[in-house]
């Protein structure tokens, strides 16, 4: 279904736009999903010209697009739908006037407004559309992460948005919830009878969340620096993943059923503390070392100097309720490590009684592998008996649904997804203020514990897998 839609983008010009939202809208134009009169408005500071900022977006979706997405055709319809504003978000004067005559009076049209800007815009600016009587019963506002430094800090930025705007019209957008194998996560447990009884402590060992990157600080060392790997990835995404892959059934698949679920969740994990920081967590910051055939500098290095800042953080966590009871949740991420991908880990028990001859061979506890980049894919590790032998000789063996090959199919775009979700009105791949609340009600005494217990980051080398406590937790990687 096509839908119809004034997409205003603030930050328009700034680096999440030309990377990641401008080629989304692209695709979304190409793929006939926003109606022929539905609009782009992009909104900076930066004082250009309309035909230089189609000269940078064009430049973006030739650098960002695979390489052949970009058609000059589809490029021509896509510039006619962009419009460009200059103005000064934290100032409201008369060029917020300019934005409102792009918007135009017509009500019924949907508007949403993306705030790829900082947090601490966010308030100003829902006052100046307030103002500027831009906010009506058919308006959208989608957020970025990470929403505030900590819990006190993410509900004054909560509460202050929430003057101008009702909780459903506020999109907190979490681009991991976009993908296609993080959203089949929920095809994968409540479709499958084979799966959703064997989804519980009685089988499941323990369970793996990784988000590896292999790049440094790329150009946001001022936030970077602040946040550390805590705040940037443990508090949204990996948490968002978690809950997915451990919430009850919900009744029905909308968004309060499944907010309500994800939230039974954070509020049943334990808690991380004085008492266990040290023996749960591993805090790690990358120094010298090769990536990719490239020696690079460490973490220091790039930021110009010292900082206890982590970029790395694995931490093992329980969730104390009846169907998880005793399972460890190891979830990973870290800079400059020796990968990039992001995948989930489901280690099963093993049998409890080996009927085979030791001669068979060691038998493998079954293991379920769902990644999410750069491929997407789930892989099933299986024991079966290898072939042209005498006798039983077990050997595993692995399933493979690798998306591109099963379906006609190119890689998942979360963002694409998601503005589309929030045009079409549909929030249940948005994060909840109570869930923004409860996530960090359990970061909060972990960044507490490392500075009462004094525990700075331990240095790893660039190109390996992070601190080797982690590495024990993690077996292969």
């Amino acid at each position: 279904m096509r839908s119809e839609a004034d997409i205003v983008v603030f930050g328009g010009l700034g680096d999440l736009s030309l990377r990641k939202l401008i080629p989304s809208l692209y695709r979304s134009v190409v793929a006939n999903q926003l109606s022929s009169n539905s609009r782009i408005i992009l909104v900076s500071r930066e004082d250009v010209s309309q035909q230089q900022c189609l000269e940078r977006a064009e430049a973006s979706l030739r650098a960002h697009l695979n390489d052949e997405e970009f058609e000059s055709s589809h490029w021509s319809t896509f510039s006619q739908r962009l419009s460009y504003c200059f103005l000064d978000l934290a100032i409201c004067d008369e060029r917020w006037d300019s934005l409102k005559a792009l918007i135009g009076d017509d009500e019924s049209r949907t508007r949403v407004f993306y705030f790829a800007i900082p947090p601490g815009l966010y308030g100003d600016v829902c006052a100046h559309l307030s103002s500027c009587q831009l906010l009506n019963k058919n308006t959208r506002v989608v957020v970025e992460k990470p929403l505030g430094y900590d819990r006190e800090s993410a509900d004054s930025i909560n509460s202050r948005i929430a003057e101008f705007l009702p909780e459903e019209s506020i999109y907190r957008i979490d681009h991991y919830l976009g993908k296609e194998t993080v959203q089949n996560l929920m095809a994968l447990r409540f479709g499958n009878v084979l799966f959703e009884p064997l989804w519980d402590c009685k089988r499941i060992d323990n369970v793996q969340i990784t988000i590896a990157e292999t790049v440094g600080l790329e150009g946001r060392v001022s936030f970077y620096d602040r946040a550390g790997a805590l705040r940037d990835m443990v508090q949204n995404h990996l948490l968002q993943m978690m809950c997915l892959l451990t919430m009850e059934p919900p009744t029905k698949l909308n968004a309060d059923n499944i907010r309500a679920e994800k939230l039974k969740v954070l509020k049943s994990l334990r808690a991380i503390d004085a008492s266990n920081v040290a023996e749960d967590t591993v805090r790690g910051q990358y120094g010298p070392g090769v990536v990719g055939g490239k020696v690079v500098p460490g973490y220091q290095d790039e930021l110009g100097g010292a900082s206890s800042t982590e970029t790395f953080v694995a931490i093992r966590a329980h969730i104390d309720n009846w169907r998880w009871a005793g399972v460890p949740f190891y979830l990973r991420t870290g800079k400059r490590l020796a990968e990039r991908f992001a995948e989930i880990v489901i280690n099963y028990k093993p049998v409890t009684h080996c009927v085979f001859e030791p001669d068979a061979g060691p038998l493998q506890p079954n293991r379920l592998v769902i990644r999410l980049q750069p491929d997407e894919r789930i892989q099933l590790t299986l024991m079966t008996k290898e072939l042209n032998r005498q006798g039983i000789r077990l050997k595993p063996a692995t399933l493979n649904l690798n998306f591109a090959d099963t379906f006609k199919y190119t890689k998942s775009d979360g963002y694409q997804r998601l503005i589309l979700d929030a045009v079409r009105g549909d929030p249940a791949l948005f994060t909840h203020r109570d869930e923004v609340d409860q996530a960090w009600a359990w970061i909060d005494p972990i960044i507490a514990a490392w500075q009462s217990e004094q525990i700075d980051p331990v240095q790893y080398a660039a190109g390996s897998w992070g601190p080797d406590k982690s590495v024990g937790w993690f077996g292969d990687h």
